[in-house]
């Protein structure tokens, strides 16, 4: 299997392609690395090959704020410059000017 880049950095906003939220990323597998369980609840007609990089994202919709675990294939820059509103995203990262976000240097003791 050819390992690919990711196209997506830690700190970038992205949004869904497909369903209506948008987060920004805090890890990256350089394959799909959840349950089959998790993996076998995707409709089948909509499921994405599991040999590209999936995001973990600090997401969130007009409902909601959450944790995503999306594929690369549907998810798209965010450029409307909006800040994130999720709870957490400051705890893990600095503002870094529109739709970036810089992670915060974790201290060694």
């Amino acid at each position: 299997m050819k390992q690919r880049e990711a196209k997506f950095q830690i700190g970038q906003v992205v949004r869904h392609r497909v369903f209506p939220f948008r987060g920004v990323i805090f890890d990256v597998d350089p394959e799909y690395a959840n349950t089959e369980e998790w993996w076998n609840a995707i409709p089948a007609e909509v499921r994405p090959s599991k040999d590209q990089p999936f995001y973990h994202l600090l997401a969130e919709n007009d409902e909601a704020e959450y944790v995503a675990y999306v594929s690369e294939q549907n998810l798209v820059s965010d450029d409307s410059g909006r800040p994130m509103r999720h709870s957490q995203v400051n705890a893990f990262f600095d503002p870094q000017g529109a739709g970036q976000y810089k992670p915060k240097a974790v201290v060694q003791h």
